[in-house]
């Protein structure tokens, strides 16, 4: 078949333009299988054409179609919902326990909820006759495209298959065809309840009607192939879309969990190297059938590869989910002769394990990662376009010149950020006390402020700003220059040891930097030099939270393994860390 992407599902009708090369009686075999033909007198007062768009109806009382039966075994509990829109995505696999799993579908299940209430629309929970679907069709004229609507509902309910054969029956005995758009819907169910007969007959019927598919399609016969035994067949496919664009990480993630499956372990090596050659990265899933076939297949190549996924790991910065964590764990205690045994743990501030004490790697940057990252960050963020437009190359200048005729600083201070932790003090007061606070410390300090601070209003009294300045030295920037700039310069300029003090994540800035390599270090030296104020009572008490001594990244000492891991149905931003960690330990 040839391939082909249109924007949307409208643009297939343009199929019924291409012919089919198959018999007649083929065609006739195939839909046969699909709807239930009760004779051929019934069927000869439908015509048949040769456009692709042809369709055998079915007999208006034949409403049970194909045995419904299923798989016994689920594909590891890590189903994707089904494509529930008429769009071309991929379909990719969906974990329970991946990182906001909960959230997505509490969202899935109200958005739902609020549809189906506005178009009125439930699928019936048994199959309805033709003249059934009829009468229910009539009842929502107003709603365009009624069995579009409907199977679309069918999928995010998760309706019996029986309930959707039913409604295509309707369709084929009203139309004299089942649309490219409708068997796409259909599919999705099927793959979706794992219905392999059915996935069969409707990709023989694909193949049968239509001389081209698109992108939706070929990902949904992938993802429902390569769990079954004409799962080579799914290779096939993927050569078919590589011919026109790159794969998906999830159709590369099928072909893989059905080379594992089936013990073809350089195959889906393979596939694994060719996908990260493209720049994709794996689905957890994917990982996690890599590790759950190694505790069933004992292969010291296999071994090799694992070792490396969790090397992979460890240089991209990814964190596996708790279905993956526990793959890796039982894979590690069932390898022959090696007695690791391994706890979930949480690593204290002091950065040691308190399962086997051994101490975490530092988060510091060694000289030449800080050299580098000094430089991308001078270039990109600070000399980069967006400075410019709140402040001017002269102003920054003159900071610079401000910075460099100063000793070198311990502490770099947002002022403005810091001055609003609270609304139960004066601004200024409130910028004051911690400044006193640290200065208390014998630490040099430099507070990042603004001309408005020095103009004397309730917000910024002067004696309480002139206080300041003999505790600390105080670059005040025009009103509406950008200060983050600034705050990254002095804290660089003055060395490794400095911290910055604010609750500006530096998002925006960190997304500046030209390459992934960067951002780790950017966001691996953050980690280890923002500091953030976590409580302030005035005149009371003031704390900030502690800056982690050790890099939150798999890590190896060769009789030690430990892996930081997201917890069960826990959301985790990209710019947060897990705080779970899997302690592997060779006995």
């Amino acid at each position: 078949m040839a391939f082909f992407r249109p924007t949307n599902f409208s643009g297939l009708q343009t199929l019924g333009k291409y012919h089919m090369f198959w018999p007649v009686p083929r065609r006739q075999q195939l839909f046969a299988v699909i709807f239930h033909l009760p004779n051929r007198e019934h069927v000869k007062c439908f015509p048949f054409t040769t456009t692709s768009q042809s369709a055998i109806p079915v007999d208006p009382k034949a409403t049970h179609l194909l045995s419904t039966k299923t798989r016994s075994e689920g594909r590891d509990g890590e189903e994707r919902e089904g494509r529930a829109r008429g769009d071309n995505s991929s379909p990719h696999p969906f974990s329970l326990f991946s990182a906001g799993a909960a959230k997505r579908r509490s969202k899935n299940q109200e958005e739902l909820l609020v549809r189906s209430k506005k178009n009125g629309i439930w699928p019936p929970e048994k199959p309805l006759s033709v003249a059934e679907w009829e009468e229910l069709r009539g009842e929502f004229k107003g709603i365009s495209k009624f069995e579009d609507v409907m199977l679309e509902q069918m999928i995010k309910c998760n309706s019996s298959i029986d309930v959707a054969k039913s409604l295509l029956s309707m369709v084929a005995m009203r139309k004299g065809d089942i649309s490219y758009n409708l068997l796409v819907k259909y599919l999705a169910l099927c793959v979706r309840q794992e219905q392999m007969a059915e996935v069969y007959d409707v990709y023989d019927i694909m193949k049968v009607r239509f001389k081209t598919l698109e992108t939706g399609a070929y990902s949904l016969l992938i993802k429902g192939l390569s769990g079954s035994d004409r799962w080579r067949e799914a290779l096939s496919l993927l050569e078919e879309i590589k011919k026109v664009m790159t794969p998906s990480k999830g159709n590369y993630g099928d072909c893989i969990k059905g080379a594992l499956d089936n013990q073809e372990i350089n195959l889906a090596c393979e596939l694994y190297y060719e996908m990260l050659a493209k720049d994709l990265i794996p689905n957890l899933g994917t990982l996690q059938v890599f590790f759950d076939t190694g505790k069933r297949v004992k292969d010291d190549q296999l071994k090799s590869e694992l070792l490396g996924i969790l090397l992979y790991l460890r240089e991209n910065q990814l964190y596996p989910g708790e279905a993956l964590m526990q793959s890796i764990k039982l894979w590690f205690e069932s390898i022959p002769g090696e007695k690791w045994e391994g706890h979930v743990t949480t690593i204290k501030n002091s950065g040691k394990c308190p399962i086997c004490n051994q101490n975490l790697e530092a988060i510091h940057l060694s000289q030449e990662e800080y050299s580098v990252l000094k430089q991308k960050i001078i270039k990109d963020v600070i000399q980069g376009t967006d400075t410019f437009r709140k402040t001017t190359p002269q102003e920054f200048e003159e900071f610079q010149n401000f910075v460099e005729n100063h000793p070198p600083y311990d502490i770099v201070i947002d002022g403005l950020n810091v001055a609003n932790v609270s609304n139960k003090r004066n601004q200024s007061q409130t910028l004051l006390d911690v400044v006193f606070h640290l200065a208390q410390q014998n630490l040099r300090l430099l507070v990042l402020g603004r001309k408005h601070m020095l103009t004397g209003s309730h917000s910024w009294k002067r004696h309480i700003v002139a206080a300041m300045q003999k505790k600390a030295d105080v670059f005040f920037a025009e009103n509406v220059s950008e200060d983050d700039p600034f705050l990254l310069y002095a804290t660089l300029h003055s060395g490794s040891h400095c911290k910055f003090l604010t609750r500006d994540l530096l998002r925006d800035h960190k997304a500046c930097l030209p390459d992934s390599l960067t951002r780790h270090l950017f966001f691996k030296w953050q980690r280890g030099h923002q500091m953030v104020l976590s409580h302030y009572w005035p005149g009371k008490r003031i704390t900030f939270q502690p800056i982690l001594t050790y890099d939150t990244v798999v890590q190896t000492t060769g009789d030690t393994w430990h892996i930081p891991y997201d917890e069960q149905l826990v959301e985790r931003y990209s710019y947060e860390v897990p705080t779970k960690w899997l302690c592997l330990q060779r006995k």
